[in-house]
């Protein structure tokens, strides 16, 4: 299974920006691909085995600035990576879209960040909605997870309050499919 460059990029950007100091002790910390992947120029438009790109790279963020919290450090690392994503006239689309609609093309934006994988909205309704991944071949949990970071902080863009995503069902604990059930005030 691959990820999108963009993915890639944005953990090693996390990490230089909140925890520059131990950038290096972190890049050192990851199994010799991921510190091959971390090491070179990360091209957003590249594809990159999930694995060595997002996978251990997230797991090393837990152990080194969360305390082995993997689901705090995914979630944190896709809140940047929103952040960064949505920038300039994609922040001002944001703003002014209704959170189901944004939700509605963040599925499908995630299908050519994950690649292969199907993520859609499955329920939605006024403060709230549902996400499926029913088709992702390596299910791991640092991804579920950073999925989520992700929703919460764009929804929070579109100035959702209080935004909550949680993952109810998961693939890479043996369920049939992913559920994030998202809620907000």
């Amino acid at each position: 299974m691959e990820v999108k460059g963009t993915a890639v990029k944005s953990i090693k950007q996390y990490v230089e920006k909140k925890y520059n100091s131990r950038l290096n002790d972190w890049i050192q910390s990851l199994p010799e691909s991921s510190q091959n992947v971390m090491n070179t120029t990360i091209y957003a438009n590249n594809w990159y085995p999930m694995k060595d790109g997002a996978v251990e790279p997230t797991k090393a963020l837990a152990k080194f600035f969360y305390d082995n919290d993997i689901q705090k450090a995914a979630k944190e690392s896709g809140r940047f990576s929103a952040e960064m994503g949505l920038k300039g006239v994609y922040k001002i689309f944001v703003k002014v879209a209704s959170p189901n609609y944004i939700m509605q093309r963040a599925g499908r934006v995630f299908t050519s960040y994950y690649s292969p994988s199907e993520i859609s909205v499955v329920d939605s309704h006024d403060k709230g909605l549902t996400l499926h991944i029913t088709k992702f071949p390596d299910p791991e949990e640092v991804i579920e997870y950073r999925i989520a970071g992700w929703c919460e902080r764009a929804l929070e863009f579109t100035n959702c309050k209080e935004v909550r995503a949680n993952v109810t069902k998961s693939l890479a604990k043996g369920d049939s499919l992913t559920e994030i059930v998202i809620n907000w005030n």
